[in-house]
């Protein structure tokens, strides 16, 4: 389910080369020192065969890995040298730059086709003063922008860099901010923004244009971070901790979306051209015969010996590790899922899943409360009870499905918000209460479906929808029985009669017009009938979005609005 797989390690490039006597080339290994045939290296795009390191790579060589065969058109370049500062030999020094590399600046970008589709593509090579940022960088940049709004194309960016240029002083830190607001105008234009950060990424490129992405994704391994490690050691003296400030650190702690390898980069980066363009649906590969037949069969096998349950039968059951989840659903809903990762502030919280799906051509976003399936997932994610960077996350894909006009699809299945301590550090009031109004107010459809357990605000957080369905067997409540019995009654040992009288199943809230829709579990909710119900879930979506195509932004906000004020 994730974005990409964390395989290889990142390293520096090599310094030397060496001819060995059977007339092959070898080179060292940055990372772990050996003597490697290059042409291997080459063909393993770059990576070290012995370690699985990560050499630097030129800029040709990028554009190699990811442009369609001759279609890279250089934008803007020829800018003239600027010395705002009159800093003594600087210009000498981009002019020795510029004929030991071959490049025009540190930032090569312009326009190429990738499995045919447009996009501009941007390559910051460490060869050039250290990728540094200053005026002709943030201008090349800032240029290509323009233009790629202009032309209405995505822009990719592939970062590395040592920080701000010196040598320009404060006209280059004045780089961080024009760059910023361009990416800001391509943003509000609609269009897709998306950086690859490489080894290494620090200073005012990480503080601007290189953290900004839609979708951020890194190298294996690489060193990502705003101050360097020499940095922090000479300013405050501080040593790091092994593998602080690499790819693989920042995943965790939420700040990029995936890791990407170079054997899958050319096809990711084609994927999110395809799932970032706004396009009205079309289900035509989607089987209704087969769906009908399939469910039928289970209808057969199983309904005559299935008997109505009692609330509380249902509250036991869908807390039952057994149940399926939205994620089990969603193997038979979505011929395509790609998860995305973190809040970008402090964490990936693992137990809400989101990413982009297809049905057919349709991309939607999707969210997902995950429980786990075992002790060891329980305990990760919190037995589906989500954290304040859960709901925060959940919330920046929303926002990002409003910006490229996706539908949203909710699978709600969490007992409530985490209840600890670090929740509260952490602000989980206002994670929620800015879920609830962010939500009401989004542009496009958002489609809520209740697979299990839905308990209190925590399940609320990601079910403000333009309609509301739940599972023939879910529960959605106030809060728990037990807790509504030692609430109300000072007894928790009351909680059968309470799930009694909360009125919390699908039929209950059917009749309260709190649900719009019951989907039938064919018997029950289990291994055996996961497939009917995702098939079955699958129609009833596509005819949910095929309802919403073709109503204008204001309408889908209002129809949501109007929904929640009339109760």
């Amino acid at each position: 389910m994730s974005l990409l797989k964390i395989r290889k390690k990142s390293s520096a490039s090599p310094q030397v080369k060496v001819i060995n006597g059977n007339d092959k080339e070898y080179i060292p290994c940055p990372k772990c020192g050996e003597m490697v045939e290059r042409e291997r290296v080459v063909k393993l795009k770059y990576i070290c065969y012995n370690c699985g390191s990560y050499f630097r790579v030129k800029t040709p060589n990028r554009i190699s890995m990811v442009a369609d065969k001759g279609t890279f058109e250089a934008w803007n370049e020829g800018i003239k040298i600027s010395n705002p500062l009159e800093f003594a030999g600087y210009e000498e020094k981009v002019i020795e730059a510029r004929e030991r590399t071959g490049l025009d600046e540190a930032l090569t970008i312009g326009k190429c086709r990738i499995f045919g589709e447009e996009a501009v593509v941007g390559i910051c090579d460490s060869r050039f003063m250290m990728a540094s940022m200053g005026h002709t960088v943030g201008e090349k940049l800032t240029l290509a922008i323009e233009r790629a709004i202009r032309e209405r194309l995505p822009v990719f960016v592939f970062c590395c860099s040592g920080g701000a240029r010196m040598q320009e002083g404060i006209v280059s830190l004045m780089q961080m901010a024009k760059t910023s607001a361009a990416v800001a105008r391509l943003k509000a234009a609609g269009l897709l923004y998306c950086t690859i950060l490489t080894d290494p990424t620090t200073g005012g490129v990480t503080a601007s244009f290189a953290m900004l992405g839609d979708v951020i994704m890194a190298e294996p391994g690489a060193l990502i971070g705003f101050a360097g490690p020499r940095v922090i050691r000479q300013t405050i003296g501080q040593e790091l901790p092994e593998g602080f400030q690499t790819s693989e650190f920042l995943l965790e702690h939420g700040l990029i979306d995936g890791i990407v390898e170079r054997k899958n980069l050319k096809k990711t980066i084609y994927f999110m051209i395809k799932s970032h363009k706004s396009i009205e649906g079309n289900y035509s590969d989607f089987d209704d015969t087969d769906t009908e037949y399939r469910i039928s069969e289970l209808v057969n096998e199983r309904m005559h010996y299935s008997t109505p349950k009692s609330a509380w039968e249902k509250v036991r059951g869908v807390r039952q590790a057994t149940r399926p989840q939205g994620l089990d659903y969603m193997e038979y809903i979505f011929d395509v899922f790609i998860e995305a990762h973190g809040d970008r502030a402090f964490r990936d919280d693992p137990s809400i899943v989101g990413g982009v799906g297809f049905i057919g051509n349709q991309p939607v976003t999707v969210i997902s409360e995950d429980r786990g399936k075992n002790p060891e997932d329980y305990k990760k994610k919190n037995f589906g009870m989500p954290m304040p960077e859960g709901y925060r996350k959940a919330l920046r894909l929303m926002k990002q499905a409003e910006q490229f006009n996706r539908p949203v699809i909710c699978f709600v299945n969490t007992p409530g918000a985490y209840p600890g301590m670090e929740a509260e550090e952490r602000g989980m009031g206002e994670s929620i209460a800015k879920n609830l109004m962010e939500m009401s107010d989004l542009k496009v459809p958002i489609l809520c479906i209740l697979v299990g357990e839905g308990g209190s605000g925590g399940a609320l957080a990601t079910a403000v929808g333009n309609e509301v369905w739940m599972l023939e067997n879910a529960t959605y409540s106030i809060l728990s029985p037990e807790g509504f019995a030692s609430i109300l009654w000072k007894d928790s040992n009351r909680a059968k009669e309470a799930s009694e009288v909360m009125k919390i199943t699908a039929s209950d809230l059917l009749k309260l017009k709190v649900i719009e829709k019951i989907i039938p579990e064919y018997g029950g909710a289990d291994e055996v009938t996961k497939e009917a119900i995702g098939r079955n879930l699958k129609k009833e979506i596509c005819e949910f979005l095929e309802k919403y195509k073709g109503k204008s932004k204001e309408e889908i906000r209002k129809e949501r609005y109007e929904r929640f004020r009339n109760f």
